[in-house]
């Protein structure tokens, strides 16, 4: 009698069935794990990076003020200690006495005149010079200035001269107009000066006097 086997115990019935459910199983996993790698990538490029803004304001340029140039300084030499008088050149100051001629006797004295101010006052007798012009010429010295730019000029000044015969008071009755110093060196060596004082029937009398004085420069070659 031939044996027959049992189909649940036969290897062969079962060997293709497991196969194909191992070759299912197989591909399932691998789909499953490559979807679930893509799924990562895909969340990985989602990542969002923050953008940034850069605002450019407009901003007017600055308008700059010019101010206008400082008007220039009226060229005036300077005097150095290298430049001195040349030997061919010498100083020549001139003055003269402007005297007014003998009033006569005096009118009683005016009220509230300012004998401070250059003003007429009648007198018999001028007051004079002690030492004449030559006391005068000792005194006076030629402004630096004008001295070493060669400029000359005139001047008056009224000298206000008291009952004892001093300068008490200058005013320049007259400027040069070039500001290099003539009216303070003539009003400066008038104020060293002394006078017989002016006479007003035999009684000394305070008077104003103008004296022009003029400097040039005299070349002797």
């Amino acid at each position: 009698m031939r044996a027959k086997k049992n189909p649940k115990y036969d290897l062969r019935y079962h060997y293709r069935k497991t196969l194909e459910l191992g070759m299912i199983g197989s591909l399932l996993i691998v789909l499953m794990s490559f979807y679930l790698i893509r799924g990562e990538a895909n969340y990985a490029l989602e990542v969002q990076i923050p953008e940034i803004k850069i605002e450019v304001e407009d901003i007017p340029p600055t308008e700059q003020v010019r101010r206008p140039a400082p008007p220039p300084r009226p060229a005036v030499p300077i005097p150095t200690e290298a430049e001195d008088v040349p030997e061919d050149e010498t100083l020549e100051i001139n003055t003269e006495l402007n005297l007014a001629e003998i009033p006569p006797p005096p009118p009683p004295p005016e009220e509230g005149l300012d004998e401070n101010s250059y003003h007429f006052v009648p007198y018999d007798q001028p007051p004079v010079m002690i030492g004449g012009m030559e006391a005068l010429l000792k005194l006076l010295e030629y402004p630096e200035l004008a001295r070493k730019a060669g400029i000359e000029g005139t001047v008056v000044i009224g000298v206000l001269v008291d009952e004892k015969g001093n300068s008490v008071k200058t005013q320049v009755l007259k400027a040069d107009g070039s500001k290099l110093g003539f009216e303070e060196a003539a009003a400066k060596a008038l104020m060293q000066i002394k006078w017989k004082p002016a006479m007003q029937r035999d009684k000394p009398v305070k008077v104003w006097i103008s004296i022009p004085v003029r400097f040039t420069l005299t070349d002797v070659s």
